[in-house]
């Protein structure tokens, strides 16, 4: 984001993000969004190196679409977004009812790119906008209050049916006959006005508008039924009045809109998950005033350096330093770390995180596009719009499709119509209903995201959906070294004080020269210091010199001017004097720092030695362990010394290592692996192995050292836990497998019933069941997905999901 907008002030009242006066219509509603302060509420401007297809100063710009309800809709969408001047990309998803425009400032305004949109019959409101969840929250009762009026008339018209069924001859007269018709009609009118009037309205904008959505053979199933049982019921003599259909048609509404209701639902459980994550950030906060008293502004308003108070219950609005209180964060989004950490004075906490226990008064360091949560919720507004190659597919033969529903429905009605007119037309009804292709449409995008949702809410950020199926297929798992297996540093592995110096006393004395050094081993001491509880401040420390490559030298003392001043030195063997061979020296000192004093003649005696090696990652050994056991074949690439990745692929089980590697050895190595056949998953730290990550099939990134934009990875993770890639794994194999489930049930269902409604074997209302109880297996099997595969840290010995055959057993 630029500078300027990022400093932009906005005179607005405090709150909500903006919301579309009601009294505007929406034209004027989306003309507000023109001002450029209110660009960044809803996008970011591109980074120049994304890509060719996007020049210097593009905006892109999430929005959500109303009125979108299959994949014709979002391939409608894609083009009227695209016809405008100065759009350059359009992506739509029909799951997410999301789309992601890319679009220049210099040629085109959002209100420009938004009223194409409202041309061809949809809507577009800013993903962030809080009238979003309005909209949202709008559809659930309109469409509980359609589905409770259907099914109430549904069972009067049952009720009013139920005697033509059971009558013998001559038992209902031809009155009675007639009255019981009008009081079905009566009563099926509101089904007809009201609980129908989404389809009829979106199929008078489709032909309108001279296309075809799969709302367009629904809305003419219906309306056709109404028709005939209306002619029935108004001309009991005519062509169509020896039988009416109003059951048929409420018993097919009832179960269509008991279809619809249920997948609303279930698709909140994604859309709505990733909008609760997308969301975090509060409307508003309590900023010290000059005077000192707080007042309530809008987050947009703050800026690096102003004091904020986050009450207990609220998300922390940027990033920052916490001044004045005691709490504890959840920052489980943004590290991984489901275990909620204590933030005191001094202490950072980040934008998104949640203030769980106490008031804090922060110090402003970070704001909007400089925050590391802006970072995620790029990622994922990025992956909710994309479209996996299977749904691409799917999206392709929607249209040509639908209108072979439509040509199939008309020859079954020429077919019928010499023997029953009545019947022929019901019997298009019928093929209208059962053939429309909502379980196909469905199959991929809403398996993809309810896995990426499922990892969001885990920790692990999808950058791209493609890679799912990519990961579900990988045989070799290549790690990095430094900053994968390891931590970003160094760690103590053993103290061996000398004789009669007491362990403490030796770390401490470390420490307290330690603290006042940037060097990685420096920090290792401190860091061991206080995880033993060892205070460093009972040491005083002074005239300290560091010697880069060698160690440091100072004088200490106790703290309360007790005992004697030591003159330590701290460092190599060859800087302390403690070389291999001195008195109490092991013979085996690599990989150690020397703590030794020097006596009155100069001399250096040894106090300690600390065992130093590179910080392995918790569970390394066991990971590594467990995708061996799962089948997979795992491999070390690090640019580190031959003798430090041999003893790093010891300890976590690694036979197959390559020391020494630059980066484009990496890539040799890994197009090696390929070459011979191999799907490869690659597992670094983003920062020195861009090249190699984008080439992997299937890729991870882990920790916070590189920004998350820049990473080339298909997966990050911003924590620690390496049990994350068996994870991805596990749920990537689990939704192929689903995937492919709901592809062949479609298939499936279409080969069988198609048949049967030709044949005249399928009425109206059970074709209606059909296709609900088919677009509502398909997200019912996609929601198994929401659940991670169990991998608890604590199971070292390697028990997780298997990973057997692309699939994951139960």
């Amino acid at each position: 984001m630029s500078k300027n907008l990022n400093a932009a002030q906005d005179t607005r009242p405090a709150g909500r993000r903006p919301v579309l006066p009601p009294a505007l219509d929406a034209a004027a509603g989306e003309a507000l969004l023109d001002d450029p302060q209110e660009w960044p509420s809803f996008g970011r401007q591109c980074a120049a190196s994304n890509g060719a297809v996007q020049s210097a100063g593009a905006w892109e710009s999430h929005v959500v679409i109303e009125g979108m309800h299959c994949a014709a809709c979002a391939l409608t969408v894609e083009d009227a977004l695209r016809s405008v001047p100065g759009v350059q990309q359009a992506e739509v998803s029909a799951a997410s009812q999301r789309a992601r425009v890319v679009w220049q400032p210099g040629q085109t305004r959002p209100s420009e790119w938004m009223h194409a949109l409202r041309r061809a019959g949809y809507r577009a409101l800013p993903a962030l906008d809080a009238q979003v969840r309005d909209q949202r929250l709008r559809e659930n009762r309109q469409a509980l209050w359609r589905w409770l009026v259907a099914g109430f008339c549904m069972m009067q018209v049952m009720m009013y049916a139920w005697p033509a069924y059971v009558a013998a001859p001559g038992d209902l007269s031809q009155e009675m006959e007639q009255l019981l018709r009008w009081a079905s009609w009566v009563i099926s009118l509101p089904v007809v006005l009201f609980a129908c009037g989404p389809f009829f309205s979106n199929a008078l904008r489709d032909i309108r508008q001279r296309r075809i959505s799969m709302d367009l053979p629904v809305a003419l199933g219906m309306a056709i039924t109404f028709a005939v049982s209306t002619a029935g019921t108004f001309d009991p003599g005519g062509a169509f009045g020896h039988e009416v259909y109003f059951d048929s048609l409420t018993m097919f509404v009832f179960f269509l809109l008991t279809g619809r209701w249920l997948e609303l639902r279930l698709r909140d459980r994604t859309a709505g998950a990733l909008e609760a994550v997308l969301n975090r950030l509060p409307p508003s906060v309590l900023r010290r005033a000059a005077d000192g008293a707080f007042e309530r502004v809008a987050v947009r308003r703050l800026e690096p350096g102003d004091r904020v108070r986050v009450l207990p219950g609220e998300a922390f609005a940027a990033d920052g330093q916490v001044l004045e209180g005691q709490t504890l964060a959840d920052e489980a989004l943004l590290t991984g770390e489901s275990t909620p950490v204590p933030r005191g004075p001094g202490s950072p906490v980040v934008a998104g995180s949640y203030n769980l226990q106490s008031p804090v008064l922060v110090l402003v360091q970070g704001v909007g596009e400089d925050t590391r949560f802006a970072q995620i919720v790029a990622l994922m507004e990025s992956a909710a719009t994309q479209k996996p190659r299977l749904a691409q597919l799917a999206d392709r033969i929607a249209r040509p499709f639908l209108v072979l529903v439509l040509l199939a429905a008309a020859l079954a009605a020429l077919w019928w119509w010499p023997t029953d007119p009545a019947r022929a037309l019901m019997v298009a009804v019928a093929v209208l209903i059962v053939t429309c292709p909502c379980a196909l449409s469905l199959a991929t995008p809403v398996a993809m995201l309810s896995a990426a949702g499922a990892l969001a809410r885990s920790g692990v950020l999808v950058r791209r959906l493609q890679a799912l199926e990519s990961l579900s297929q990988v045989d070799t798992v290549v790690f990095d070294k430094t900053g994968t297996l390891t931590r970003d540093g160094m760690g103590i592995q053993a103290i061996e004080p000398a004789q009669g110096v007491p362990e403490a006393q030796a770390l401490a004395m470390a420490a307290a020269m330690a603290v006042q050094s940037l060097h990685p081993v420096s920090r290792a001491l401190v860091r061991a210091a206080q995880e033993q509880g060892v205070p460093a401040s009972d040491w005083t420390v002074s005239n300290l010199q560091e010697t880069p490559g060698q160690g440091l030298q100072a004088l200490a003392q106790r703290a309360d001017g007790s005992g004697s001043v030591w003159r330590l030195r701290l460092g190599s063997s060859r800087y302390t004097g403690c070389g291999q061979g001195s008195a109490g020296v092991p013979a085996d000192a690599s990989g150690s720092v020397w703590l030794a004093y020097l006596d009155d003649g100069g001399q250096p005696r040894l106090m300690a030695r600390f065992a130093v090696a590179e910080d392995l990652r918790a569970h390394s050994a066991s990971v590594v362990a467990a995708l061996r056991q799962q089948g997979l074949a795992v491999q070390l690439l690090s640019g580190d010394r031959s003798e430090a990745v041999a003893r790093l692929a010891e300890r976590v089980g690694i036979a197959h290592w390559q020391a020494q590697c630059t980066p484009s050895d990496k890539l040799a190595a890994l197009h090696a692996l390929q070459a011979q056949g191999h799907r490869v998953a690659m597992v670094g730290d983003g920062l020195n192995d861009g090249p190699v990550l984008a080439a992997a099939h299937a890729s991870f990134a882990f920790g916070r050292a590189v920004p998350l934009a820049q990473a080339q990875a298909d997966f990050v993770v911003p924590g620690d836990d390496l049990f994350q890639v068996i994870r991805t794994i596990a749920l990537a194999q689990q939704a192929v497998k689903v995937v492919r489930q709901n592809l062949l049930w479609a298939a499936a269902y279409n080969a069988a019933t198609v048949p049967l409604a030709i044949a005249g074997y399928m009425p109206a209302w059970l074709a209606g069941l059909g296709m609900a109880l088919s677009s509502l297996l398909v997200i019912l099997n996609a929601a198994r997905l929401s659940v991670i595969p169990s991998t608890p840290a604590h199971q070292a010995s390697g028990a997780v999901p298997a990973l057997q055959g692309g699939a994951v057993s139960a």
